[in-house]
């Protein structure tokens, strides 16, 4: 069994979802939260909070590997700095537990999950639930999120395995 914890980064609320995959590549919920980050009083005590949180969810949790979104131009390059700010905590916090890491990019993950990389939220959100049957269970978009990094991760290490290729490879070909 092996426990993978997706991370989707970000500078106000950062997902994280727990999944565990079977050697028979099926997976299992184990756990989805949301680290609110505005209760800081700025921007540096919110990457504070996000370390913090992050921190208390790999000693819980204790996955064998983490795969985190990488960053994408949004709607202006002041949000995609301080999304690359959170990334770089989220990064440093898992690094220095010396964890393995994967990173995907939203197409990718869309990708792997609905088999379009321009799926819409409604469309990946619905395969997280079908994929660990949740059933109709709300999941805060985040966490939803954060699960669907962690079974494009499962999907990506299963490829690879029954290939030979390795994972960052098959990124690059997506």
């Amino acid at each position: 069994m092996t426990r993978i914890l997706g991370i989707d980064p970000g500078s106000q609320r950062t997902g994280i979802g727990v999944i565990d995959v079977a050697a028979d590549g099926r997976c299992r919920y184990v756990h989805a939260d949301v680290l609110k980050l505005l209760s800081a009083e700025d921007f540096p005590s919110r990457l504070g909070l996000l370390c913090e949180g992050l921190e208390a969810a790999l000693e819980q949790w204790r996955p064998d590997q983490v795969a985190i979104e990488t960053v994408f131009m949004d709607k202006s390059a002041t949000s995609a700095l301080k999304l690359g700010h959170a990334r770089g905590a989220a990064l440093a916090t898992v690094v220095r537990r010396r964890l393995p890491i994967s990173e995907y990019a939203p197409r990718v993950i869309k990708q792997s999950l609905v088999g379009r990389g321009a799926a819409d939220k409604d469309q990946v959100q619905h395969m997280v639930r079908l994929l660990l049957n949740l059933g109709d269970a709300k999941l805060q978009a985040d966490a939803g999120d954060a699960l669907a990094i962690a079974l494009t991760h499962a999907h990506m290490s299963a490829t690879a395995g029954r290939t030979g290729i390795a994972v960052n490879q098959l990124r690059r070909r997506r």
